[in-house]
Parts: structure tokens; sequence; C-alpha cells
């Protein structure tokens, strides 16, 4: 019975001695979010303001590119605010390591996502533009070069955040090898190394 009490309170106390450390990699995780929406947010109100003032001082194609860049950025800048007021808000979470670990996952998988997405944006720009040297259109021409410009961009920022993201999920790595669970048939034992 002892030694099920002991084996009880081993582990029930390793999660809360280590919960210190994987809740530092979910802090980064919400510091990387929130960094990451400032900046899309930082594009969109770039791409607001220069695509609106120039909409109205250009004719053409640039006009239709600049149209484009605004309404597309009119959702990137939605997209912006609601990550960064999620991000704030998700701060103020405790996680438990099981869902530490499926948010560090969750995230990457939808930047992957995201990446794939963002080449088919520049893959429908090409179309546009290329379908509007064929019609002489400028709305598509402009319509098509604005989605490749969006496009690279936010394949750019995607694939920085992942590059983040993942660094930063290696932590995990490191705190998972820290531990090891051992069972010889008789006896059933968990390690933690301190360093």
């Amino acid at each position: 019975m002892k030694k099920f009490i002991f084996f009880i309170l081993i582990v029930f106390a390793t999660p809360a001695f280590s919960q210190d450390k994987y809740q530092k990699i979910n802090e980064k995780r919400i510091h990387i979010n929130s960094n990451g929406m400032k900046v899309l947010g930082g594009w969109a109100l770039t791409n607001l303001t220069i695509g609106g003032l120039a909409y109205f001082n250009s004719s053409g194609k640039k006009k239709y590119f600049n149209q484009m860049n605004v309404m597309w950025n009119v959702v990137n800048l939605g997209l912006a605010t609601a990550g960064y007021f999620g991000a704030k808000a998700d701060l103020k979470e405790q996680l438990s390591f099981a869902q530490s670990i499926h948010d560090q996952q969750k995230i990457e998988k939808i930047l992957l996502l995201n990446a794939g997405l963002d080449v088919g944006y520049m893959a429908t720009g090409l179309f546009l533009n290329e379908r509007g040297i064929r019609k002489s259109s400028d709305r598509l021409k402009g319509y098509g070069q604005s989605l490749i410009l969006q496009g690279a961009f936010l394949l750019v920022f995607d694939g920085a955040m992942y590059a983040i993201h993942q660094k930063n999920g290696k932590g995990f790595d490191k705190f998972l090898n820290q531990m090891s669970f051992n069972f010889d048939g008789k006896q059933v034992g968990i390690l933690y190394k301190l360093n």
C-alpha cells in the first residue's frame, strides 16, 4: 500500500513540479501569436492607407490593384484584431500538459494550411493576371497582381510564424526527454531529470 501511495504522489507531483516549464512554452506561443497579429495588422493598415489613397488617384489596372488591396486588408485587419485579443485572453488560461501540446500542434497545422492557401491565392492571382492580359481587362490584371502580392506576403508571414512556433514547440520535446516511464512487469517507475 505504501508503494501505491508513493506512486500516486509521484504521478501527481511531477506535473505540478514541471508545470512551470511548459507554461512558459505556452506563454511564449501566445506572445508569438500576439506579435504576429501586430505584424499582420500593421501590413493591413499600411495597405488600407496606401491603397485607399492610391485608389482615388489612379486609373486602369492600378485602380483595381489598390481596390483589391483595400478589400483584402479589411479582412486581414479583422483577423489580426480578433487574433490579437484572442491571444491576450489566452494568457489568462492555465492549460494542462496535454492541452498545451495540442494547442502547439494545432497552431503549427493551421499555419501549414494557411501556407497552402497562400500558394493558392498566388496561383489565382497569376491566373487572373494572365486572363486579364488575354482579355485586355484592367480589372482582372489589377486584381490578379494584388492577389499575387497579398499571397506572397502571407506565404512569407505564415512561413516565418511556422518556423518560430516550431522552434518554440521543441521545448516540449526537451521537456519530454527529461521524463521516462518504466515498467518491468512488476514495477512502474517515473524518472524526471532536473536539468
